[in-house]
């Protein structure tokens, strides 16, 4: 079956892209030129663009071109994966910092998240991830105690938690919920992240379950310019 014009061109332009023949932050050739060299007409160039935007690799702006973005940096809702992950699919070198595991009382918040009580144990995780050798993002992650037994021998030893959970716990993630929401870095924020205070960040808090019910609670603190999300949607209700 002949593959359509529009994934040829989709295919070609992003592995160009991927390939660092496009940078972050350039832009792509004019409609035009792209519609001679692949021989296509403009509904197909731009039906191959809006592909190249859904994926995260474009942002295409009416009178402004279409500008390559850091696409090792975006993570599409829809798909339960981690930050971690994300990062590692796209080819960045990941390692964690500073991890510190230990156990504490739930708390509201906490409690109302994982559905446990208040002055319920739970386990928390507290780590700094880089990227490339660089900070990237401050991440807490509570645990409901009695999934994760003895998970404190793991400190230093992991990197990716959902693949951890996986592996050694037997936990299988089916779903998660996302809040976003925007922030600055406070002091102890800054000096961790090694940006000034007040430089803005994505916040991210997720409920993360298994087949029985809640299982984590995180709250990552990502620093805003290097790190995106893409969400497809599609009908109206």
């Amino acid at each position: 079956m002949k593959k359509p014009k529009y994934k040829t061109a989709y295919n070609i332009l992003k592995q160009e892209i991927r390939d660092g023949e496009y940078k972050p932050g350039e832009l792509l050739p004019p409609e035009h030129m792209i519609e001679s060299r692949f021989g296509i007409s403009r509904t197909t160039v731009r039906r191959a663009l809006e592909l190249l935007a859904r994926d995260g690799y474009v942002d295409a702006k009416q009178g402004c071109g279409t500008m390559v973005l850091d696409f090792s940096t975006v993570q599409k809702l829809g798909a339960l994966t981690s930050i971690t992950e994300t990062l590692r699919s796209q080819g960045k070198e990941v390692s964690t910092h500073s991890m510190h595991i230990d156990h504490v009382q739930a708390g509201t918040k906490v409690a109302s998240a994982l559905q446990v009580k208040e002055d319920d144990t739970v386990v928390r995780i507290q780590r700094v991830q880089y990227a490339n050798g660089l900070p990237f993002c401050i991440m807490t992650n509570y645990l409901i105690q009695s999934l994760v037994p003895g998970i404190e021998r793991y400190v230093d030893q992991f990197t990716s938690l959902y693949e951890l959970l996986e592996k050694q716990f037997n936990i299988v993630l089916t779903s998660a919920t996302e809040y976003l929401s925007a922030g600055v870095a406070d002091f102890a924020e800054a000096q961790m992240l090694h940006v000034q205070v007040g430089a803005p960040l994505l916040i991210s808090k997720r409920i993360t379950y298994d087949s029985d019910g809640p299982t984590e609670y995180a709250i990552n603190r990502i620093l805003g310019d290097k790190y995106e999300y893409s969400v497809r949607m599609e009908g109206r209700p």
